[in-house]
């Protein structure tokens, strides 16, 4: 199964600046959030990207993807139906063909030479099915994230098929549907924010978002849960790291991540302890007074 498209989300209320932010990548290159996007898909040998804007939006998209902008094309979320309404509003850029899709307001960081896109879509494409990346979470996070449960396939460290997708459960729903064999007491497996997902989803999405009796406004888990019913669906289980550039201090976080796993990390942890020195001896004043 070759993937060669990707799909980033950037439409959300909230969302639309961020990738638009500015920070210093693991090369020590000062690069757009969505730049760093970009070249994690490239990375996975992606070749053309869709990105999800609202309205009015693609200037600075373009701008900011640089060198990459003739890669990309652009597509507009005219009402604010959710993030399955976002994803759809691809359909025709994807047509028949699986993609990777990433959301627009997070950075991922490797514990390897091989990026989290990169080792997502090598899993997808020796399977042969939609996989999506997961990631241990404590269940006090569970309200910001979509979450799995299923059961591990023999043999296949990190892989599990998937039974069940709910939307940010409560813990009780966790408890009651999403246990994973093996898993530590209190952490669930969730999004980790990258999927690669075949054209089903898109036909799923469609029924969904046009059916008289459902909510217009359809998440992505919704398509997922029922995806999983109808074909096989793994779930890739990932030690690396997810950062929501959106979240309180989320750029902070994230440029501390990108600085101490990059080029520059001797020269950011000096920052870091001088800053923290200058604080210490700023205290110690205000005491002494």
């Amino acid at each position: 199964m070759k993937i060669s498209k990707a799909v980033v989300t950037a439409a959300g209320k909230g969302q639309r600046t961020l990738p638009l932010q500015t920070l210093i990548d693991r090369d020590g290159k000062q690069k757009s959030v969505l730049g760093i996007i970009v070249e994690e898909a490239l990375r996975a040998g992606i070749e053309e990207l869709c990105i999800v804007l609202h309205p009015g939006d693609e200037a600075p998209y373009a701008k900011v993807a640089g060198d990459h902008a003739g890669r990309l094309r652009f597509v507009y979320q005219e009402e604010p139906l959710g993030y399955g309404h976002a994803i759809f509003c691809a359909r025709e850029f994807v047509g028949a063909d699986p993609f990777l899709h990433l959301v627009g307001d997070h950075l991922y960081v490797s514990r390897s030479e091989r990026g989290c896109a990169q080792h997502l879509v090598e899993v997808a494409s020796t399977e042969e099915c939609a996989v999506s990346a997961v990631h241990p979470t404590r269940e006090t996070l569970l309200p910001n994230f979509g979450a799995v449960g299923g059961h591990r396939l023999a043999g296949r460290p990190g892989l599990l098929r998937i039974s069940t997708v709910i939307e940010k459960p409560t813990p009780t729903e966790a408890e009651q549907q999403l246990v994973v064999p093996g898993m530590r007491a209190g952490y669930y497996l969730c999004f980790f924010g990258m999927h690669v997902l075949t054209p089903s989803v898109m036909e799923i999405l469609e029924r969904k978002l046009r059916s008289p009796g459902e909510n217009k406004r359809v998440t992505l888990s919704d398509a997922l849960a029922e995806l999983a019913k109808g074909e096989q669906y793994l779930a890739l289980e990932k030690d690396d790291w997810r950062y929501d550039v959106g979240s309180k201090y989320g750029l902070l976080n994230a440029q501390l991540a990108l600085g101490l796993s990059g080029v520059d990390r001797d020269e950011v942890i000096t920052m870091l302890m001088e800053t923290l020195a200058l604080r210490e001896r700023g205290a110690v004043r205000g005491h002494a007074q």
